[in-house]
């Protein structure tokens, strides 16, 4: 029986392959996870997530068993959805995560990117927002990405429009994932595959249309997966989500994740203002005075009240 280490590139359930790097470059073994990682995680769904570094032994059979799950650098976690309990890491490791949102088919949820950008801020992972599908844009919708590159940009975000059509948007995604472990996060219909098919077309990852009725996507990635890039790197496939729930954020502490208000906080009042009706809070004072958007504002409001549902 030997010992390697290497890397998750796909969990299906009861298997996971592993990618393990050999004199050829590297190979996949599928392996089994002993029964006594799932206790110690409890609240996660899974425990072992895609971008995860394992050592596996090797079994006479070829197949491997994981035998130890490293500490991860950062990882991308949100709320299970359907009534499950618990959490679901949508990818482990990664140097930055990408947020997809089509101008049309599927419309653009501006909410949906603030989630991702709390997560990202409060795990430590580095963002990157694409407004996609640019070449369906009506000026309307024209005016609206103009608008939200602004507002990100304005708030030190990283956030450009692509198309599959605009080799130079394209052009740059693929250096922003070049040399880099990435991943890209998005609802179902946004262009998500189409994107990574353009930019390194020897992957060819399946894609499907979206519905004319619901403008919404159609699942065709069905597990999240790690893909070797052929110009160098690596980047997590996701399927798409509906929700983007929030893990272990306090709403006293939302704030601590929007960046332009930390400094305005700093002149609360209270200690644990909420920012949303206490006298005193240099939040709301900043947000009257115009220096944070009212978009932005508004969807801190409904996040906090979401998480003092929760």
């Amino acid at each position: 029986m030997a010992n390697k280490q290497g890397r998750v590139v796909q969990s299906t359930g009861s298997w996971y392959e592993i990618a393990v790097e050999d004199d050829e470059g590297f190979s996949i073994v599928k392996c089994r996870l002993p029964g006594r990682f799932r206790l110690e995680d409890y609240n996660v769904t899974n425990p072992i997530a895609v971008g995860d570094r394992v050592d596996i032994s090797i079994n006479e059979d070829d197949t491997g068993s994981i035998e130890k799950i490293h500490d991860r650098q950062n990882f991308v976690i949100r709320k299970s959805t359907h009534n499950q309990r618990g959490e679901q890491i949508l990818a482990a490791n990664v140097d930055r995560a990408f947020v997809i949102q089509s101008i049309r088919k599927p419309r653009l949820k501006p909410g949906f990117i603030d989630r991702f950008l709390v997560t990202c801020e409060a795990y430590e992972v580095s963002s990157f927002i694409l407004i996609n599908k640019m070449d369906l844009a009506r000026e309307k919708e024209k005016e609206q990405a103009a608008r939200l590159i602004d507002l990100y940009s304005s708030i030190g975000y990283d956030i450009m429009a692509t198309s599959i059509y605009d080799e130079e948007s394209l052009e740059t995604v693929k250096e922003e994932l070049k040399g880099r472990t990435s991943v890209f996060i998005g609802h179902s219909g946004v262009g998500k595959t189409s994107i990574i098919n353009k930019i390194d077309p020897g992957i060819e990852r399946p894609t499907s249309d979206v519905s004319d009725y619901s403008e919404k996507g159609i699942h065709t990635t069905t597990f999240a997966k790690l893909l070797p890039l052929h110009f160098g790197g690596y980047l997590v496939d996701t399927p798409g989500i509906k929700e983007f729930g929030l893990v272990n954020i306090e709403p006293w502490e939302l704030s601590l994740f929007f960046p332009e208000m930390l400094e305005p906080r700093q002149y609360c009042k209270f200690n644990n203002c909420t920012h949303s009706h206490e006298p005193g809070c240099g939040v709301i004072e900043a947000f009257e005075n115009g220096d944070i958007s009212a978009q932005r504002y508004e969807s801190y409001l409904n996040i906090l009240e979401s998480l003092e549902e929760n």
